[in-house]
């Protein structure tokens, strides 16, 4: 209750309604110690009372891809996990498909259970298209989406992060970088694919034919396999690290050394690419960056702030063991 919260922190329920509802009118101090009585008595507001006092129901929708793949469910649990540190609950939406019809489904289905305004994952180029023609009467934020969206995006610069990782190779004196890229239906695919291209463009090395996985160690087993039997092929860079992994198998078995013989650089800096091996390298995506950047751009569309339309997140590149000096 409440009044038992109130009771607790030693300030009046009224107090107790604008320290949740409207905290920059509470001292900081006040604030603080209605936080912890809330926490320690398990208090939830309930939804309806706390819109009818703010004009807002506290609940985020998001709509996103369901994927096992790291990159999007990491993408979800970041943008949870910066709304519950903003006292936000989230509704989630997770779709089989993205496209036009299914977003405009899930907003209406959103909207009816009252939530201030989405976040869409969009990592397809259909969802893309989708929000191109997007009609919302609540605030919208796109996360991994494409470019000229009517919505703000907020996304890792992958054309960055696949430059960097081929100007490593290249660095290393290998002549060119082969590259087995995402499937041809996923932004941060493409994205990845023009940061390697016009890296080796500007440096004038050949450029290879793109080889195209479904994100996979299979799909990365069978290219590299290809691969291998190309003395050829000293420099690998594959769109993730679960298609580097399938390299790795395929080079190994082939007699390839790993990095005396070829270097391979994957993407993503999923937790066990540590512990590959030889360990990999690979390019690190902050998705906790992602999450914190795409709520509070969300919060400044429900205040009617001035938010940016397009706001990227720059990766790291990781060295480990999987790359050194081309071979003579």
């Amino acid at each position: 209750m409440l009044e038992d919260v109130a009771a607790l922190a030693g300030v009046s329920a009224m107090t107790v309604s604008r320290a949740l509802n409207a905290p920059e009118r509470v001292q900081v101090e006040t604030r603080a110690r209605v936080l912890a009585a809330v926490r320690e008595l398990g208090y939830r507001p309930n939804a309806a009372a706390r819109q009818l006092v703010t004009g807002r129901s506290g609940v985020l929708g998001v709509v996103s891809i369901d994927t096992p793949l790291y990159g999007p469910v990491s993408t979800l649990y970041s943008i949870e996990r910066a709304a519950r540190l903003n006292d936000y609950s989230v509704s989630i939406a997770s779709l089989s498909t993205l496209n036009r019809r299914s977003i405009e489904e899930s907003l209406r289905q959103l909207q009816s259970q009252l939530v201030d305004g989405v976040i869409i994952v969009a990592p397809h180029e259909s969802a893309a298209d989708g929000l191109r023609h997007l009609r919302s009467k609540i605030p919208v934020v796109a996360v991994d989406a494409g470019a000229g969206l009517p919505v703000p995006v907020v996304m890792v610069d992958q054309r960055a992060g696949a430059a960097r990782a081929t100007k490593h190779l290249l660095d290393l004196g290998h002549g060119t970088v082969w590259h087995l890229a995402g499937p041809a239906d996923w932004i941060d695919a493409n994205g990845r694919v023009e940061g390697w291209r016009e890296t080796l463009e500007a440096g004038r090395h050949p450029v290879p034919e793109v080889l195209r996985g479904d994100w996979s160690s299979r799909s990365g087993y069978q290219l590299g396999r290809h691969l291998a039997r190309d003395p050829e092929v000293t420099a690998i860079f594959a769109g993730n690290d679960q298609m580097a992994l399938g390299v790795l198998r395929a080079l190994r078995e082939a007699g390839r050394r790993v990095p005396e013989d070829v270097s391979v650089v994957g993407f993503d800096d999923i937790p066990e690419s540590a512990y590959f091996w030889p360990p990999l390298t690979t390019v690190r995506q902050d998705f906790e960056e992602v999450g914190r950047h795409a709520f509070h751009v969300l919060l400044d569309r429900l205040a009617g702030r001035p938010s940016q339309i397009r706001r990227l997140v720059e990766p790291e590149l990781i060295v480990r063991e999987s790359t050194a000096t081309a071979p003579r």
